[in-house]
């Protein structure tokens, strides 16, 4: 605990891990384990069958897949030991020794103001239409090189690491091929914890977004959505490293907010010109604003195209300083880079506190 944002730590289970034994890994940074040869849980599949009557194997109950998928304790399962042991090498290469270290600088081969036109259509004419948002970290990163963190939980959201100019970036991205990229309790959680980290470390954010909201319904309101997605929002509220963010398409609502908005303080907040940056979308506003015409399809039709018309583009929020920039796709690299380059020096200073209390 004493060690926790003092030096990153990392725990590695390779075999039987029970009782109170697991709250030790708990409490380090990350957790990664090894596919069929090691569990954690607090009470073993014997006590579960005295105690609730259930039928469980160790496997099912704490094992990699489990962890890695449902309870998100883990971050990441590797198929053996020397793979996990490889995996987690190429892990502490991205991050400092300390707090007091800035992240190590890597040699890269990889030209700063490389274009990749392939950007430009990345995104699909149909707004309803995914794509996959890993392809644009790929093609910002150097290299190609992205170490993701949590892969197989919440993918409706990504997060990990890149190089750019050889320096470790963290990215936090929404993913619309899962869920069309909404945020819930469970994508809030694993990005936020991720956010705080990099903060720890002095490591940069760079957001990626296109987020059409926060997933509604009785499960995620019953289940505390507010105060998770809180977390979120308080995460990107209190970090002082250098923060990026590119809005690719959707940003909706109280989700734009909370993806390190200019009101969040972000520095630098670029825009595609496919960017739609709304309180939310056009046909939803067009029924609330004009509910009298509701029973006309037509007029309600027209309504939306002309909202879309307004709203539906980045330069409103650029001509109110919430977008400093609409960006070309195809100079995304080069733009992020740049201006990750600028705020290399920054400094912030938060007020005085013993600590704070952040909503868990």
């Amino acid at each position: 605990i004493e060690a926790s944002g003092v030096i990153p730590q990392i725990s590695v289970i390779m075999g039987p891990c029970a009782g109170g034994a697991v709250y030790s890994p708990a409490m380090t940074d990350f957790i990664f384990m090894v596919r069929d040869t090691s569990y954690m849980f607090v009470t073993g599949p014997d006590v579960v069958k005295t105690v609730t009557n259930e039928v469980v194997t160790a496997e099912e109950l704490g094992g990699a897949s489990t962890h890695t998928k449902k309870s998100s304790v883990a971050d990441g399962a590797f198929e053996n030991d020397v793979e996990a042991l490889a995996e987690v090498r190429r892990l502490v290469d991205f991050l400092p020794k300390s707090n007091r270290e800035k992240p190590p600088v890597r040699p890269f081969f990889d030209d700063v103001d490389r274009v990749e036109p392939s950007l430009d259509t990345l995104i699909p004419d149909n707004p309803n239409m995914p794509y996959d948002m890993k392809e644009l970290i790929l093609k910002v990163a150097d290299e190609g090189d992205f170490y993701e963190i949590q892969a197989d939980h919440a993918g409706n959201i990504i997060t990990g690491f890149i190089r750019l100019e050889g320096q470790t970036v963290g990215v936090v991205a929404n993913q619309p091929m899962v869920l069309a990229g909404v945020l819930d309790i469970d994508s809030s959680k694993k990005a936020a914890r991720f956010v705080r980290f990099c903060d720890c470390f002095e490591i940069p954010i760079l957001t990626l977004v296109d987020v059409p909201g926060f997933l509604p319904g009785t499960s995620q309101e019953y289940n505390g959505v507010i105060k998770h997605g809180a977390k979120l929002l308080f995460a990107y509220g209190e970090a002082t490293v250098p923060m990026v963010t590119v809005i690719t398409r959707k940003a909706y609502g109280g989700a734009y907010d909370v993806m390190a908005s200019k009101h969040l303080r972000a520095d630098v907040n670029y825009a595609w010109p496919t960017a739609q940056i709304a309180v939310m979308g056009a046909k939803g506003a067009a029924e609330i604003i004009f509910r009298a015409d509701l029973g006309d399809a037509d007029k309600i039709a027209g309504h939306a195209a002309e909202y879309e018309d307004r709203f539906a583009n980045p330069f409103i929020a650029a001509e109110r300083g919430f977008v400093d920039e609409v960006i070309q796709p195809r100079s995304t690299r080069r733009r992020v880079a740049r201006a990750f380059a600028m705020l290399r020096d920054k400094k912030r200073e938060m007020p005085w506190k013993k600590h704070n209390n952040i909503p868990l």
